[in-house]
């Protein structure tokens, strides 16, 4: 059996950890700059506020109802994720981190040992919400997409006070005619549309399709796996790996602009500063990219400009792979140079790393590099892994951002003043467990 842990409501669960004055009210949390609901409290759903509603559109809606609004405060969510993994990782011998309120618990042969499951399930609801204030819901099923059925079923009815087990032929029969095949796990927004077109409403009646309508209608042999785990047949199973997540096939980051920017310098400061912290979790998780992408947008609800909104160029790496954060911004520089148009306004950038690999695996060099000196010496690369080791262990020590490329740090004409490609973030509270100055104090 496998279970299936989500954090209720994640974000909102976690500024109500620390500000206990906003249990009971309307509270939603914003996307980056202040643009869109990104989580909603049970309250705020209750006045139909949906989920990535333009917060334009709600707010006089929320200040009716004394609703509170606060900016995204990732600090503090991924801290409060890493606590919940944590306490997860106590109770089972296996845990894959899905996301950052969602992992899959392995829970085969538990029975055995420590009574029935759902009692299991209790006591890890209990022991999270004991030890970190966060709420959460459990599925149990015989395959992880049962798993994420029952999840999602269990906290949408309060009667099963957020456990549900799905064990058994009549209890998978009567989930799946109670949830909407646009809920399933991996149905998304198009296939959604599809499926209703053809009448399809329910998962119970997206399991009874045919193989070859699901290879060409839902995306292949991905589709098809979906619809036989819907059945009751396995066709994956757990990944935990030694930390506890997954290694990254790609790492992408990028933001909204607070502002409009058309300078090139602070296009290349976003684009500098995003690369940066792509660089960081590729170290972090021991591997290197062989392909850099570097894309700016325009605003796409500005009639007056015409598509395409959002260029992009890709490189593939000509001195091999590499997690050195200089080489990467100079291979992105070359990039942003060629997308920048003078006199367009941009209001975001981002930058993505693929085909990633462990380091050791041999460099491939070019051929055709125009000089000796542009593909780096064994020697030289021996010296820039050192600096990046450096680099990381003095961001961890003292604070991310406290070491940091110079294209990255706003120009001295903006001295004490935040960075032009910061989005806005106007309701953003503390970093409570992650900033030694917004520790909280007991009076």
């Amino acid at each position: 059996m496998y279970g299936l842990v989500d954090g209720n409501n994640f974000y909102v669960s976690c500024e109500r950890v620390f500000q206990p004055r906003l249990e009971g009210r309307p509270v939603v949390v914003l996307s980056n700059n202040d643009g869109n609901v990104v989580s909603r409290s049970a309250e705020a759903k209750q006045l139909g506020i949906p989920m990535g509603a333009p917060f334009f559109e709600v707010r006089d809606l929320l200040r009716r109802h004394q609703g509170h609004v606060l900016s995204s405060n990732y600090p503090l969510y991924g801290d409060m994720s890493r606590r919940v993994m944590a306490r997860l990782a106590d109770h089972v011998p296996g845990v894959e981190v899905y996301s950052i309120d969602e992992a899959f618990l392995d829970l085969h042969g538990l029975t055995t040992f420590c009574g029935t499951l759902d009692a299991r399930a209790h006591r890890i609801r209990q022991d999270v919400l004991a030890c970190t204030g966060i709420p959460t819901c459990v599925g149990l099923g015989p395959i992880k997409t049962l798993a994420k059925v029952a999840n999602r079923l269990a906290k949408k009815y309060p009667e099963l006070q957020g456990i549900l087990r799905l064990d058994t032929e009549a209890r998978r029969e009567r989930a799946l005619r109670a949830l909407p095949a646009a809920d399933v796990w991996g149905i998304g927004r198009q296939y959604a549309a599809k499926l209703q077109a053809q009448g399809l409403t329910t998962a119970w009646q997206l399991a009874g399709i045919s193989e070859a309508w699901a290879r060409q209608h839902l995306g292949g042999v991905v589709g098809w796996r979906l619809v036989q785990e819907l059945r009751g047949q396995p066709c994956q199973g757990l990944h935990p790996s030694e930390d506890g997540t997954l290694a990254r096939q790609s790492i992408s980051c990028s933001r909204s602009f607070g502002q409009r920017l058309t300078a090139f310098d602070d296009l290349w400061g976003a684009v500098s500063t995003y690369l940066s912290r792509a660089a960081e979790k590729l170290r972090a998780q021991h591997d290197q990219a062989h392909i850099l992408t570097v894309f700016i947008s325009q605003d796409r609800y500005d009639t007056r400009l015409p598509p395409p909104y959002t260029r992009s160029a890709t490189l593939t790496l000509p001195a091999g792979p590499t997690a050195d954060t200089l080489q990467l911004l100079t291979y992105a520089r070359h990039l942003l140079a060629k997308l920048h148009e003078p006199g367009r306004r941009y209001v975001k950038a981002g930058v993505v790393l693929d085909g990633l690999e462990p380091p050791g695996r041999g460099q491939q060099l070019s051929l055709f590099a125009p000089a000796a000196s542009a593909v780096p010496t064994l020697a030289h690369n021996a010296r820039a892994q050192q600096l990046m080791v450096s680099l990381d262990a003095l961001n961890r020590q003292f604070g991310r951002g406290t070491v940091r490329p110079a294209a990255s740090v706003p120009p001295p004409a903006a001295a004490g003043q935040p960075a032009p490609w910061l989005g806005r973030a106007e309701h953003r509270s503390p970093a409570y467990t992650t900033r030694l100055e917004d520790l909280l104090v007991v009076g």
